[in-house]
């Protein structure tokens, strides 16, 4: 699972991920798409990006069991199916997670054999230009992911692991090495 504040380049570094190491130790590697009640961001598709729904069928879906796991950030819900994941697992594949650290925590309580990455980003001003740069929110908000990202980064030694977002691909392939020795461990 990766984690890190909004801004840090999780999909980028997971897009870096999927081209560097499409396959670890024979096992596929694969995203998990979140279902989230946010709107989508200009070039963002159903099904590839998110599942975006509303807040009604969302918490519907939390009754029924059918997240993986499931949190609140800056105002929306968000949460990762089950039955894509189980399913590629159960295939030997390796399902990487893009979650918030609430979600991250509910996997870890759930007994999940999962390692815990958090992604940190060079420093705060750099997260802020990053978030800035993105031109896709008003003040406010990035007023408000820029608070929520200092209490997660305040988080970060929680984690199994932490890697710095300096340069995309040094950081994928720092994951991909981390993901390897996991893999590693359990097929011995």
């Amino acid at each position: 699972m990766l984690s890190g504040p909004s801004g840090v380049g999780k999909g980028t570094v997971i897009n870096a991920l999927k081209t560097l190491c499409p396959q670890l130790l024979g096992r596929e590697i694969s995203v998990s798409i979140s279902k989230t009640t946010r709107k989508p961001r200009v070039g963002e598709e159903e099904a590839v990006h998110y599942y975006f729904t509303d807040r009604e069928t969302f918490l519907a879906d939390v009754e029924k069991g059918a997240f993986y796991e499931h949190a609140e950030y800056a105002g929306n819900l968000y949460g990762t199916p089950r039955a894509p994941i189980e399913e590629k697992i159960n295939a030997g594949g390796v399902v990487v997670l893009d979650i918030d650290t609430q979600g991250a925590f509910q996997v870890r309580a759930s007994g999940a054999d999962a390692m815990l990455v958090f992604l940190l980003p060079p420093s705060m001003e750099e997260l802020e230009n990053r978030l800035r740069g993105r031109k896709t929110e008003a003040e406010e908000a990035i007023c408000k992911r820029l608070t929520i990202a200092r209490k997660e980064c305040a988080l970060a030694p929680q984690f199994d692991e932490t890697v710095y977002n300096i340069e995309v691909e040094t950081a994928a392939r720092e994951i991909c090495a981390l993901i390897e020795k996991k893999l590693a461990q359990i097929n011995e």
